[in-house]
């Protein structure tokens, strides 16, 4: 058997386990509630490993791992700064968030915000939350189904508008049919199929390096002293903004719908507490595995052209071609697992915060999900066929809009009180705006990531408002 056709048989049968899955799950989901939130029946390995691999996209794969390559040592921040986030979310807001979920009957993100806001503000707070979360997710899931085009592309020499169709219809059968139980199940499985390349590869390419003291070695002997500098050549108030914007990225955990609807559906705080451990056990195993393979790439590969590709790289030269098909197939679970959770999010936000009554029988309403799903997916991989920028940018970008505009009222409304909806919109509105203008602004982006001023913005305004509902100043 040939490389290619061992690579080829790994994916189609991995892919079937998760089309089956998807039919398995289909039996279960019986109504809008079963569809979006499981029924909320999620245990703490299902609930903790798929939202931790739906936060943890192609980008922390193939973008960790070539940070590594391409930074050095200073990569080395991003691993406080992602089990930081993991730890907000799993510490601070899945519980609270689970109980609130359960005493409004939310089955979504933006509709436990704009729950007991005055009619007027509430129908603002959805649209306008709408809006950004379907801007911002479609930008996200199209990056996702480009980066299985390029992985699809550079294993198998398929064109990359063939990849992008192969692999987007995928995700989108399974997510229409089995909606949050497949899309849970299948994370699960391919959370852990990430943490089994996370800790095969750096082994072995460290084996093959020789150890720790020749890797540290081999990279210095590679005469670029900025891999071997923890500040990345910055001082002063640069290294400053680099270290406070890095961890910066961890503000943007609890403002991904996507992800935290996975505490909303879980059944009960002992299995959150555990949940939160679990999560931020895997994540260790993931990021400090993909900043040892880009180190150790470094050694081994460092003549490649894209850094972006050390993973596949290391890959497709230490292994056999059926293991290989194994770690490409977990690549394409990061994407996998971020794509189809986005791709309900956005399908919940159409069906549910918005169209809540275009459909008054129960099996309507079922197809109004799956429908949602189908036509938001279909755009997702037209943008992807047309979408120029690196997943890097994009990923970085959407998740900062996220992040801005929905982490900062969550945890305002969970830990402070209710927010008003004058303040719950402004907060909102003002949190994606000025992520976008900073992020555009090179001036402002090359001193500080957007994520940190718009994060700071949205929570200042969402704060002034609680604690004026709470003095009993205004309304809400």
């Amino acid at each position: 058997m040939d490389s290619t056709t061992a690579l080829l048989a790994t994916l189609v049968s991995y892919k079937l386990v998760l089309l089956g899955i998807g039919a398995w799950a289909s039996r279960r989901t019986k109504s809008g509630a079963d569809f979006h939130l499981a029924g909320h029946g999620l245990g703490p390995w299902v609930a903790s490993i798929s939202a931790a691999a739906s936060s943890s996209s192609a980008w922390t794969l193939l973008g960790v791992s070539g940070a590594a390559f391409q930074w050095g040592l200073s990569a080395v921040w991003l691993f406080p700064t992602c089990l930081l986030g993991f730890a907000i979310n799993g510490w601070l807001i899945a519980g609270p968030l689970r109980r609130l979920a359960r005493e409004t009957g939310a089955v979504t993100l933006l509709s436990l915000l704009a729950h007991g806001l005055d009619p007027l503000w509430s129908r603002r707070v959805l649209r306008a939350g709408g809006i950004i979360l379907l801007g911002s997710l479609l930008v996200y899931v199209a990056s996702q189904f480009k980066a299985a085009g390029v992985t699809f592309g550079e294993s198998f020499g398929l064109h990359e508008t063939k990849a992008i169709l192969v692999g987007g219809f995928i995700v989108l059968l399974y997510t229409m049919t089995g909606g949050f139980w497949a899309v849970s199940v299948t994370d699960l499985l391919q959370g852990l199929v990430m943490a089994l390349a996370s800790l095969c590869v750096p082994a072995l390419a460290l084996m093959e390096v020789g150890g720790v003291q020749n890797l540290f070695e081999g990279m210095r002997a590679l005469d670029e002293p900025v891999l071997m500098d923890w500040s990345r050549g910055f001082a002063g108030p640069a290294l400053m903004g680099f270290i406070v914007g890095t961890f910066g990225i961890s503000l943007g955990y609890p403002g991904q719908p996507h992800v935290v609807n996975r505490f909303m559906a879980m059944r009960n705080d002992k299995e959150v507490r555990k949940g939160a451990w679990i999560s931020i056990g895997w994540a260790v195993v993931i990021y400090a595995g993909m900043l040892l393979a880009g180190w150790c790439g470094r050694v081994l590969l460092a003549d490649l052209g894209n850094h972006e590709a050390v993973l596949l790289s290391l890959t497709q030269q230490l292994f056999t071609p059926v293991w290989a098909g194994i770690i490409v197939a977990a690549i394409l679970s990061a994407i996998m697992s971020t794509a189809d959770s986005q791709l309900l999010s956005c399908s919940s936000t159409l069906s549910q915060d918005w169209g809540r009554n275009l459909a008054g029988r129960r099996g309507a309403s079922l197809w109004l999900e799956r429908g949602t799903v189908f036509v938001m997916g279909c755009l997702a991989i037209t943008c992807a066929i047309f979408l120029d920028q690196t997943i890097f940018d994009s990923v970085l970008f959407a998740w900062s809009v996220l992040g801005a505009a929905f982490g900062p009222l969550l945890f305002v409304r969970l830990w402070v009180g209710p927010v008003p909806g004058r303040h719950a919109f402004s907060a909102m509105v003002v949190g994606a705006l000025t992520s976008l203008l900073w992020a555009k602004t090179p001036a402002l982006k090359g001193v500080l990531y957007e994520l940190v001023p718009a994060f700071s913005l949205s929570f200042a305004i969402a704060f002034l408002g609680a604690r004026n509902v709470e003095s009993g100043k205004i309304g809400r």
